[in-house]
């Protein structure tokens, strides 16, 4: 588990692909400070486990299904990442619970520089939508955000549903959110508990499993 609060900026040094995975090297001193084999890092928001590390890096594979649904699967060498070790029992939790088990991805549509802050406005395609709402939380590339709208828009290219986030200056020179331009892909990750309503709604009205109501009548 993750909170969402980036602890570095690393960098992809190296990538291996395979015919369905990849191998990366991440380039992250305070990263891999006590870290060990097995150990979880999310990069750019996704959860990988430490293969292999030194001083200064760790390699980590990625399997198929999640090059097939984060920003990694067109990553690069030399690639600035956000990078955040697994939370700890006892740790404050700064931002939100976060899995690092990535949605999919998530296109800025446009990039706004305000008084202090900057908007950014992504898209939100119709199965993730109803995950996303006004001051709720979210992921994106890891870094855990308040959403601060969300809308549709009608028509015209960018025509579907967004989501909005406030960017103030820690944010933007800490993570890589900075860097975003319109057109460019990032990770996102809903909030869990949107995750688990969503999925109880679709079974509203059904029988429960034989062993869920023996349980409901002896609480009963």
């Amino acid at each position: 588990m993750f909170t969402g609060i980036i602890e570095e900026l690393g960098r992809i040094e190296r990538i291996e692909r395979g015919a369905d995975a990849a191998r990366l090297t991440v380039r992250g001193p305070l990263a891999v400070e006590g870290v060990a084999h097995g150990d979880s890092i999310a990069v750019s928001g996704v959860c990988l486990t430490v293969v292999d590390f030194d001083a200064e890096r760790f390699t980590a594979d990625v399997m198929g299904q999640t090059l097939a649904v984060s920003t990694l699967d067109g990553a690069r060498e030399g690639l600035a990442v956000n990078l955040e070790r697994a939370a700890r029992v006892g740790d404050r939790l700064g931002g939100h619970i976060v899995q690092g088990h990535i949605d999919g991805t998530a296109k800025v549509l446009d990039v706004r520089q305000e008084d202090g802050w900057r908007v950014v406005r992504f898209s939100l395609d119709d199965a993730h939508a109803p995950l996303v709402v006004d001051k709720g939380s979210i992921a994106v590339d890891g870094v855990s955000l308040t959403v601060s709208a969300v809308g549709s828009t009608a028509a015209g290219p960018d025509a579907g549903h967004w989501f909005e986030v406030s960017l103030i200056p820690e944010t933007l020179q800490a993570t890589t959110l900075g860097e975003r331009r319109p057109g460019e892909l990032v990770n996102i990750e809903t909030d869990i508990l949107a995750r688990h309503v969503a999925r109880l709604h679709r079974f509203e009205g059904r029988e429960l499993p034989s062993s869920l109501a023996d349980e409901q009548e002896v609480r009963a």
